[in-house]
């Protein structure tokens, strides 16, 4: 009874149906043609929580900053962790800064938010707002604002924001305005290209309104790729690079370290290859990808048991 006389009040006969497009069926905040960065490609980087985003994100900013590229990574996730291989430690989130300075940020300077790591990789720790409230929108915005008012951008040869979870909200999904290309982390099993699947939507969605394109996939901690390249060929995407599951790439989080920072064995010199090899793919263009994503119940026929 209640929602008949609230779809009357409204001179509505049914519940609007939520198609899906940005925008649509939720409060959005759009990006202020004034925040977009500039000069630099931006590349955001989705994928399954625990897949090892932040691994690759900050391995791919090592393998940048080789290529002579001035790198900047953002971490987009409240737990902070994104950059700590780059840095050695962890850094104190935007939020956080802010917060002391009770949000009035022209008292704040670059070096209270960047920390430069590895290679003179600059590092920030967006953060994100407490848990069960804000959004992480805001936090993106707060973030690409500071840098702006600093002029950090200015010089910056590429940008990576390094993005919590499998996110198809719309705060999460903020990065993807300023993003050129997005790459998603992924593994060879269901889970991982169910959620890879979701990311797909949320790019296109995005799409519509902003520059960002898919560049492609990353199978991650994969001794194969069938199953990956099998959804790939299916929805018309890309895998554009491999990470075989290594022990040395679990020892490089341990010690705080890139692979661009362990000894010379053999399997971390073949990782490091990769992730030059993806770093100047990236840096050289790729092409603008427009996979089709399937409805859950195809994935699992193409993707599951019997």
């Amino acid at each position: 009874m209640r929602e008949a006389a609230g779809l009357a009040a409204r001179d509505l006969g049914a519940p609007p149906v939520l198609k899906g497009a940005d925008g649509e069926g939720s409060l959005q905040v759009h990006l202020d043609p004034d925040m977009k960065i500039e000069g630099a490609q931006v590349f955001a980087v989705y994928g399954k929580g625990g897949i090892g985003k932040s691994t690759t994100s900050s391995n791919l900013s090592a393998a940048f900053s080789k290529l002579g590229k001035k790198v900047l990574q953002i971490g987009c996730d409240p737990k902070h962790d994104s950059t700590f291989t780059l840095t050695g430690h962890l850094q104190p989130t935007v939020i956080d800064i802010l917060k002391d300075v009770d949000f009035h940020a022209e008292e704040l300077r670059p070096e209270d938010f960047v920390t430069i790591g590895y290679n003179g990789v600059m590092c920030i720790e967006a953060g994100g707002p407490p848990a069960g409230t804000g959004c992480g929108g805001y936090v993106v915005g707060q973030t690409v604002k500071l840098l702006k008012q600093h002029h950090l951008l200015e010089d910056t040869d590429v940008v990576i924001f390094d993005v919590l979870g499998d996110v198809v909200c719309g705060g999460f999904a903020a990065p993807l305005q300023h993003a050129d290309r997005a790459v998603i982390v992924t593994a060879n099993d269901f889970d991982s290209i169910y959620a890879m699947n979701r990311i797909i939507a949320a790019v296109q969605a995005k799409s519509k309104n902003y520059n960002v394109r898919l560049a492609g996939c990353i199978a991650n901690r994969s001794k194969s790729t069938d199953e990956v390249d099998r959804y790939c060929d299916t929805v018309g995407f890309k895998r554009i690079g491999h990470m075989p599951d290594v022990d040395a790439i679990r020892r490089s989080r341990l010690k705080k370290k890139t692979l661009f920072e362990m000894p010379d064995d053999e399997d971390i010199v073949q990782c490091r290859a990769e992730y030059i090899r993806l770093a100047n793919l990236l840096a050289n263009g790729t092409d603008a990808l427009a996979p089709a994503p399937l409805e859950d119940r195809h994935i699992f026929e193409l993707l599951g048991f019997d």
